[in-house]
C-alpha cells in the first residue's frame, strides 16, 4: 500500500529537497529547503547542509559562531504562516475550526471558494485524503498561481485530490453531491443558490468573512434562502502563556480577530426550515425590511 501524498516528507531523516526550520536560542525560526553542497547562513555564522542531510529530526547544530540551532520540519501552521503570500491566508486557529465544526472527513467531496495564497487548501487536502476530492475556485489567475505552487511544494508535487479553476464559483461550478463548501470571499451570499444545488442532503456550508456587515448578510441570506437549517456563527481567539518557574502569566498579546465563522446544513429538497421560536429583538430589522422573521418571530 502506497503512502499518502507528502507522507514521506513529514518523516525519517532529513533528505535533500526538505523543508527544515531552525529555531535560535532567542526562539526565533529560520526555514529553508535542504541543498546538497549549500550553507546556511546568519549573522551568527554558518553550517553546511550537509550537517543536517541525513540526520535525524530534532537534531542541534552549531554555526561557526558557537551558536546552536534546533532542526526540526516545520509543522504545517508553520509553513502556511511563512509561505509566499498574494492574498492573505486562514490562520492554523480558523483553519482548524473549519477542519473541526464543518467535519471535513477522509474521502470527502469539497468545493472550496476563495483560495488566496492556499493555506486552507492545503488544510482541506491533508484532511480529505488521497481519495477525497477538493476542487477550489479563484477568480484571480495570479492568485491561483501562487496557491498552487505553495501547495505543491508542500506536497513535494501536485496533489492527485486536487483540482483548481480560475474564476467565479456560481459561474462555473459543475459539482454535485458535494459534501462540503468552504466560501472565503468577500460576498459569499452571491453563491448561496448554486452551493444549493451542489451540496447533498445532510451537507455543510461554511463561510469565513471578515466584517459583521457581511456576517449579518451571510446569515440573512442563508435564512431567505430557505434549504438551510439555522445557520451558527463565531469567532475565535488565542491567547498565549508564559510559564517561567512560578512566573505563571497570559502573554501581553494574542491572536484576536482575524475573521468570523458560519456553518449551515442543507435541508432534503421540499423541506422548509423549522420556524424560529427564539424572537429578534425589537429594532432589530429596518422597517423596510420583508425577509425573514420580517413580522419579529409572531408569525403574523
Amino acid at each position: 500500500m502506497s503512502e499518502p501524498t507528502g507522507a514521506a516528507r513529514r518523516r525519517g531523516p532529513f533528505k535533500v529537497g526538505d523543508q527544515v526550520q531552525l529555531t535560535d536560542p532567542k526562539g526565533r525560526h529560520y526555514t529553508f529547503t535542504l541543498e546538497a553542497g549549500k550553507n546556511f547562513h546568519t549573522h551568527k555564522g554558518s553550517f553546511p547542509h550537509d550537517e543536517l542531510i541525513g540526520a535525524p529530526e530534532g537534531s542541534v547544530v552549531r554555526t561557526t559562531g558557537n551558536v546552536a540551532y534546533l532542526a526540526l520540519r516545520p509543522l504545517l501552521p508553520d509553513y502556511v504562516l511563512s509561505m509566499p503570500r498574494g492574498a492573505a491566508v486562514v490562520y492554523p486557529k480558523d483553519a482548524g475550526q473549519i477542519l473541526a465544526f464543518a467535519d471535513i472527513f477522509p474521502g470527502a467531496r469539497v468545493v472550496e471558494a476563495g483560495v488566496g495564497s492556499g493555506s486552507l487548501s492545503t488544510f482541506l487536502l491533508r484532511a480529505i485524503g488521497d481519495q477525497g476530492m477538493l476542487h477550489s475556485y479563484e477568480r484571480r489567475a495570479d492568485f491561483a498561481e501562487i496557491a498552487q505552487a505553495n501547495v505543491e511544494r508542500y506536497f513535494g508535487g501536485p496533489h492527485p485530490a486536487w483540482q483548481l479553476t480560475v474564476g467565479d464559483l456560481q459561474d462555473n461550478l459543475s459539482d454535485t453531491d458535494v459534501d462540503r463548501v468552504i466560501l472565503d470571499m468577500l460576498a459569499p451570499w452571491e453563491c448561496l443558490e448554486a452551493v444549493s444545488k451542489a451540496l447533498v442532503p445532510g451537507g455543510i456550508v461554511c463561510c469565513y468573512v471578515a466584517t459583521t456587515t457581511q456576517l449579518a448578510r451571510t446569515v440573512e441570506s442563508i435564512r431567505e434562502i430557505g434549504c438551510f437549517n439555522e445557520p451558527t456563527a463565531w469567532e475565535t481567539m488565542i491567547r498565549n502563556w508564559h510559564i517561567e518557574g512560578l512566573a505563571v502569566r497570559p502573554d501581553h498579546r494574542m491572536i484576536g480577530h482575524t475573521g468570523f465563522l458560519l456553518t449551515a446544513r442543507r435541508l432534503a429538497d421540499g423541506v422548509e426550515p423549522p420556524m424560529r421560536r427564539r424572537r429578534p429583538a425589537k429594532g432589530a430589522y429596518g422597517e423596510d425590511y420583508t425577509g425573514p422573521n420580517a413580522d419579529g418571530g409572531t408569525g403574523r
